[in-house]
């Protein structure tokens, strides 16, 4: 199974925020849409990071208010990323060893969706009933 697929069945909806919104903004955008991530862009189409509940987190110790902090400083800028074309499989790896629950799906270097580790079970799972239910048919019939 490709990205691509995944994508297709879950859809495309990217949800973003400014580099310049605050933490709070982006609290806010996290609690609203019910998710752990979110791409961060200056103009709506260029990937510049991506934030998570994580980076949140991580950043509670500082002294300083972080709610009204800019998301680029707890954002993470170098972001990994993948293609339509991907291998889900390899996903499962991919974020296990780099231990990241998110991944923007860059086609051409255009944003074109996010993947979730959830995403990424789903997809094994799937994959496992189908087979399951394949070889239940095959068998009784």
């Amino acid at each position: 199974m490709k990205v691509r697929d995944v994508l297709q069945h879950k859809g495309s909806e990217i949800v973003m925020i400014s580099p310049d919104a605050t933490v709070r903004e982006l609290v806010a955008l996290l609690a609203e849409h019910n998710i752990g991530a979110v791409i961060v862009s200056s103009d709506g189409a260029r990937l510049d990071g991506i934030v998570s509940e994580r980076d949140v987190v991580r950043n509670l110790q500082t002294l300083e208010p972080l709610s009204e902090k800019p998301v680029s400083a707890i954002m993470t800028e170098a972001a990994n990323t993948c293609a339509p074309g991907s291998e889900v499989g390899s996903l499962r790896v991919q974020m296990t060893e780099q231990r990241v629950r998110h991944l923007p799906v860059l086609d051409d270097g255009k944003l074109v969706g996010i993947i979730s580790i959830g995403d990424v079970v789903k997809s094994a799972i799937d994959e496992l009933q189908f087979e399951r239910d394949q070889l239940h048919s095959y068998v009784n019939q």
